[in-house]
């Protein structure tokens, strides 16, 4: 008979903190009232700040066509670049009168180190041209915008600007708001106007009166005075400030000494640059204000301080002039907070219930304890590691919300094992604690392990989800300190005599304890037991499930994508005119949207929309539809998306028409993309084209670009006979075209917040024509006027709107979307097969690839790869030290794969296709499946060092975990039930991940209560086959003090010394 264990014997730290009951509840305490004092300075944001590794870097060039662009400025900036340690990959964009590059850095540069560099590489160029300004350098990053509202009205620029401004002022005077900036505004400037017949009449060029007014208009210091009175400042003040302050600046004299005055030979006018830019914001003009989130601010209290003070600003508005709230990221963020508290409570209850109904009442609710003490126990941990609480670390919590009661389900059903036994509390407590400490704590190890690998992602996804594993490591960390010191203690104070109250509950969870040890008997012990008998047999059906699992997803009818595309609150359109189009056109193609739109809303079914804005933009034109959220039953965006583009039709004037439902949202851009490049443009435009027809004749594709835009209309000089027998060249041509068309710059300076050009330039009505170009005077060397079309031909040509190069070479995106967006991986692979081969052997030179989604998911699939070979090894070297094997590990193992049948089947029921957040999920899961597998190996291994042959081991294990591995398994499953189901729009972009982690953890259980025991005698098959001795450093284990049996004569697991 097995005798149970001296008090005095059972020593160590568990057993210290049993007996100091204080220690534990002062811990506990701790910890959940140091969380709740945390959560009140945590710092809270909708999205997580980050600073991604690309350094910017863009550069105004006034005037200069895309080629001039790239000739001129990026050839060299990207030569520079190419020389500074760090980059990795260099895209430049050419548009006109502007160039700019993306770098971005290697990982494990140092960013500011780097942008260091390049700022000095490029600064240090001295052949850019001299009408280029400076460049301007910045690093991408995320702003905390919060709250966007919009000023809107029927009235001029000039009045949405002041009243703007003031607007912003009256923000930022009140408490609780520190950041507000304007958008949708142009540059203010101040316009001098004079003709033709002006300048001659006054011997001047636009360039010279520029001059004039820069030297005139300023403020200048000149010295001190010291007299006998004291000292005097010596100042030249003739600074101007608006409109009618430089009509009366002075800018020449007359022979008789009269003055000239700027507003005698001009029109001065306040205004704004010159641009092809409108916003519109339910139908009218419109401005915005951006409210940003700074320090410690949160998004709801932001929220409310502005919205406290909308009644006082929209009273105090112009006649004609509201205020709307267009966007709140503060209700994402109390959604996704709401969501959060709401599939905890519902964790939570499924959880006590679950436990409830397996073990004694008191001990349910002590285990259940265990969840809201590591999870408020984090928070005091989490600013430490610079982590705040956010939409993406708020998921993490609920994806652990599942996992993290498995430590305390172990502990606590292992004390209530040894208390059915007939331990005594304290005997229950250290015992059942002490035996589980050790492989709890390498199954912790393993959890840590498969969430590691989301810190090393690339890109943008590295930067959002690399918070998910600090999160889950600091809950798992505490989550086993909770359950190994603090439950024991709770424990062993728990009274055996009965309470009235649970009375009932108790009854019940006799009779369903009495129906699992009555099925663990009987079907159970039966299935097992025939398993065994044919686990060949077994093994084989577990991996034709395996192989089928996968060759579902090989065959693509699964689908694959990036991101899950989520539909948001916001439907959009993006369209794009041909180059150089009139901003006439742009309106005309805005209005045919508006009035589709407008037929929508007004069906007899149709939607309830909150609002709509519309953004000019040059050659491009976007249209958007806020769908009213409060209305329950409201169409969702894919339907009006769908609708709206029926109304829409063919537009005429536009190039390219895009319908977006996730506007905003993640997964959101282009379905497919394929980049083009080749050694010439013609063969790259030709390229395009073919691609975009083939792509027409797939019938899942829509939205298809070809990425070619019309050229826009330029009209290219070159110098006369008579031009140079007049001596002059081109840069006096080119020189002496800028002033009249481009404006000449007379100084610019800061009024207020705002910096003001005063520009001098042709009156409007004098520069819209061929003829007024023609009719230009030039000025020979011998001061001779005569007319542009004596000395210049001109000839009508094309230029490309724009230029993208990357590394390097010129590359063209085309781009379509797919519906559903899961057939993109058919179409991809019918392009390789059928279409690509045929372009490269017509088009020599020819690189077919692919960006956007596409790029991002290799890279990232990569990385994934690279981490699960990490993970594997991480976790094969965790089993094998408790182990003391070289094969069992791959044993426990064995149960990884399966859990990928769980989550294919998971994904079939749920309707989703798989993404890179399922593997993600799949990833996590494989340090969690194996839990079970570890325990129940382990336990076999106890009753094999007890004596038992390997049948009746296995078999007794399999029986005895058969009620924990139920409990971990279920309670993780209805842990994240709650999101698994969510149908809210805010849940579905980490639904995949919840998914991968529930379905697979639930079938890979099943399977792995028959495919482990089976796989365990085969093993020991194979060695009497091979004559292979059994290893016996076990055996010597138990000869030293840990061979203590417990109660029922079973030796107890690996212990802690």
């Amino acid at each position: 008979m097995s005798q149970t264990p001296d008090h005095r014997r059972i020593r160590g730290p568990i057993a210290w903190m049993r007996d100091h009951g204080v220690a534990a509840n002062l811990l506990m305490l701790c910890l959940i009232l140091g969380g709740l004092w945390s959560s009140t300075l945590i710092t809270k944001e909708v999205f997580p700040r980050f600073t991604l590794e690309n350094v910017n870097v863009s550069v105004s060039y006034p005037g200069a066509t895309p080629e001039e662009v790239e000739q001129s400025l990026l050839l060299a900036m990207e030569s520079a670049v190419q020389d500074v340690e760090g980059t990795d990959k260099i895209t430049a964009t050419a548009r006109e009168g502007s160039g700019s590059l993306s770098i971005e850095l290697q990982d494990g540069i140092e960013t500011m180190r780097a942008y260091q560099d390049i700022q000095q590489a490029i600064d240090g160029l001295t052949t850019l041209p001299d009408a280029a300004e400076a460049p301007r350098y910045s690093l991408s990053g995320h702003s905390r915008s919060v709250i966007e509202l919009m000023l809107h009205g029927d009235t001029d620029a000039l009045t949405l600007r002041d009243v703007g401004e003031r607007l912003r002022s009256e923000l930022l005077s009140g408490d609780g708001i520190t950041k507000v900036e304007l958008s949708g505004i142009r540059d203010r400037q101040v316009q001098v106007t004079l003709d033709q017949t002006a300048l001659r009449r006054y011997g001047l060029d636009h360039g010279d009166l520029a001059t004039r007014i820069g030297n005139e208009a300023l403020n200048l210091a000149g010295g001190s005075l010291d007299t006998r009175d004291g000292e005097y400042m010596v100042r030249y003040e003739a600074r101007r400030e608006g409109a009618a302050d430089f009509a009366r600046l002075p800018v020449m004299s007359t022979q008789d000494g009269s003055v000239i005055r700027l507003g005698d030979i001009a029109t001065i006018k306040d205004g704004f640059a010159d641009s092809d830019s409108e916003v519109l914001y339910d139908g009218q003009p419109a401005i915005g204000l951006d409210i940003y989130q700074v320090g410690d601010q949160t998004p709801t209290e932001l929220s409310a301080v502005t919205r406290a003070l909308l009644p006082a600003l929209r009273a105090s508005l112009p006649e004609g002039l509201s205020l709307s709230v267009a966007d709140d990221d503060s209700e994402i963020y109390q959604d996704r907070l709401e969501l959060l508290l709401k599939n905890a409570w519902l964790g939570l209850a499924l959880v006590l219930v679950l436990l409830g109904l397996f073990l004694e009442a008191r001990l349910a609710f002590w285990v259940t304890l265990g969840i809201p003490t590591a999870f408020l126990g984090s928070l005091l941990f989490l600013p430490l590691m610079d982590v705040s609480i956010n939409m993406i670390s708020m998921f993490a919590f609920i994806i652990a919300l599942g996992i993290v009661v498995d430590d305390a389900i172990i502990v606590g059903e292992n004390i209530h094992a040894h208390r059915e036994r007939g331990a005594s509390p304290r005997e229950a407590a250290i015992l059942g604690a002490r035996e589980i400490a050790v492989p709890l704590a390498f199954a912790i190890l393993s959890n840590i392990v498969a969430f590691l690998p989301l810190l090393f992602l690339p890109g943008f996804l590295g930067l959002i989800f690399g918070i998910i594993p600090m999160v889950v490591i600091c809950i798992f960390a505490l989550s086993w300190i909770e359950a190994v010191f603090i439950l024991p203690a709770h424990l062993s104070h728990a009274s055996r005599a009965p309470n009235r109250l649970l009375a009932p509950l108790d009854r019940l969870r006799r009779r369903v304890q009495g129906s699992l040890d009555r099925f663990t008997q009987g079907p159970f012990r039966s299935l097992l037991e025939r398993s065994l008998d044919y686990r060949g047999l077994t093994v084989a059906l577990a991996m034709a499930m395996l192989v089928l699992a996968l060759g579902w997803l090989g065959s693509g009818r699964l689908g694959f994508t990036l991101m899950p595309r989520v539909e948001s609150h916001q439907a959009g359109v993006t369209a794009n005119l041909p180059a150089g189009s009139p901003i006439t056109d742009d309106r005309a193609l805005r209005n045919q949207l508006l009035a589709a739109l407008k037929r929508v809303e007004q069906r007899d079914d149709g939607p309830v929309l909150a609002a709509s804005s519309a953004t000019i933009d040059a050659d491009s034109l976007s249209v958007v539809a806020f769908l009213d959220t409060e209305v329950d039953d409201n169409w969702s965006t894919g339907q009006l998306s769908r609708a709206w583009r029926e109304e829409v039709g063919h537009p005429t004037g536009a190039d390219t028409l895009l319908f977006e439902s996730d506007v905003g949202g993640p997964g959101s851009g282009a379905g497919l993309t394929i980049r083009l490049s080749a050694a010439d443009s013609a063969s790259l435009e030709k390229a395009a084209k073919r691609v975009a027809e083939r792509l027409a004749d797939y019938q899942p594709l829509s939205d298809i670009d070809s990425g070619l835009e019309n050229g826009k209309r330029e009209l290219r000089l070159s110098l006369t006979a008579t031009g140079r027998a007049l001596g002059l060249d081109g840069s006096d041509l080119a020189s002496q075209l800028r002033g009249p068309l481009q404006g000449a710059t007379a100084l610019k300076q800061q009024q207020g917040r705002n910096e003001v050009e005063v520009k001098v330039l042709l009156p409007e009505s004098d520069r819209t024509s061929l003829a007024q170009l023609e009719g230009l005077s030039v000025l020979t060397p011998d001061g001779v006027e005569v007319p542009l079309s004596r000395v210049a031909q001109i000839i009508t040509d094309t230029a490309a709107s724009t230029i993208t190069r990357i590394n390097g070479r010129r590359v063209i995106d085309v781009t379509a979307n797919a519906t559903p967006p899961t057939a993109v991986n058919q179409v991809i692979t019918s392009l390789e097969e059928e279409v690509f081969p045929q372009l490269r052997a017509d088009i020599p030179g020819l690189n077919i690839g692919f960006g956007g989604r596409q790029q991002e998911t290799s890279d990232n699939l990569k990385s994934l790869q690279t981490s699960l070979l990490f993970t594997l090894a991480a976790l094969y070297l965790l089993l094998a030290i408790p182990f003391r094997s070289y094969l069992q590990p791959l044993l426990v193992m064995a149960a990884i794969p399966f859990g990928l049948i769980g989550a294919v089947i998971g994904h079939l029921l749920m309707g989703y296709g798989l993404s890179v957040i399922s593997l993600l999920g799949m990833l996590a899961l494989s340090g969690i499946v194996i839990n079970d597998a570890l325990v129940l190996i382990d336990t076999a291994n106890r009753h094999r060092r007890a004596g038992q042959d390997p049948r009746s081991a296995v078999t007794a294990a399999a029986l005895r975990r058969l009620r924990p591995i139920l409990l971990t398994t279920l309670t993780t499953f209805f842990g994240l039930a709650p999101m698994i189901f969510e149908t809210s729009r805010q849940a579905r972009f980490m639904i995949p991940m919840a998914i991968s982690i529930g379905f697979g953890i639930l079938f890979a259980t099943l399977i792995l209560l028959l495919l482990v025991p089976s796989l365990y005698l085969l093993i020991e098959d194979a060695r009497r086959t091979l004559g292979m001795p059994r290893r016996t450093e076990a055996d010597e284990h138990d000869t030293d003090d840990h061979s203590a049996q417990s109660p029922d004569g079973e030796t107890p697991y690996l212990e802690s010394p």
